[in-house]
């Protein structure tokens, strides 16, 4: 049985990266986007962060705003991180394995040598594995350090499926309209709780947060 539970991991490590990835793009191109721009969005170079239960559109909105940017995402070691670092490869997005809270250390340093090379850092600030909506510090330690703006990406849906996930993954049903806000924010200068609370407070400002909207939304 472990055998064969590690060729099925094999198998479905090649195949689902794909699949989910033709998905995402179904969704993209079927659904009415608007891009609500908080503040002005550049080429400079930012960390980039999204809810990890936005991670269905949020890449997608990223690749959109940004096209052509060099850029990496800290994704963890667990056998699901594997399928979304294959999924996000599809992007044009380089998987960096590991974690703010488990194996830090490495990551971050990888975190760190990608910003030098002028790549962007994408990072889901309750990821891997929550809890939903919390603030990691990693997050802010890469930002404070690295003294680079934070490009804050989230979006609602008007009709959607949720997943009873612990992050209530969010997938956009197709033809519906999707509202994205996207802003950049600084840190700089912000004791770590005080920059915690402050984007932890912009990235809920537009996003779904519970069972009521789900339940509107159908």
């Amino acid at each position: 049985m472990p055998n064969l539970k590690k060729i099925l991991r094999k198998i479905g490590g090649v195949l689902i990266p794909p699949l989910a990835y033709l998905l995402m793009r179904i969704i993209w191109l079927t659904t009415s986007k608007k891009f609500h721009f908080i503040t002005p969005i550049g080429e400079e170079q930012h960390v980039c962060v999204c809810w990890h239960g936005e991670l269905f559109m949020s890449p997608q909105a990223y690749r959109h705003i940004h096209k052509k940017h060099k850029a990496s995402a800290i994704i963890s070691q667990h056998f699901d991180g594997s399928l979304i670092a294959g999924t996000l490869n599809l992007l044009g997005i380089r998987p960096l394995r590991g974690s703010t809270r488990k194996g830090a250390h490495q990551v971050l340093l990888q975190a760190f040598k990608s910003i030098k090379k002028g790549e962007e850092v994408l990072i889901t600030p309750d990821g891997p594995k929550g809890p939903r909506h919390h603030m990691s510090d990693g997050v802010i330690g890469i930002a404070l350090k690295s003294k680079l703006p934070i490009f804050v990406m989230n979006f609602t849906a008007e009709s959607f499926w949720q997943f009873k996930s612990w992050d209530k993954f969010v997938i956009p049903k197709p033809f519906t309209k999707v509202d994205f806000y996207i802003q950049s924010i600084s840190l700089e200068g912000m004791e770590l709780d005080v920059a915690k609370k402050y984007l932890s407070d912009k990235m809920l400002e537009h996003t779904i947060l519970d069972s009521k909207q789900v339940a509107s939304s159908k």
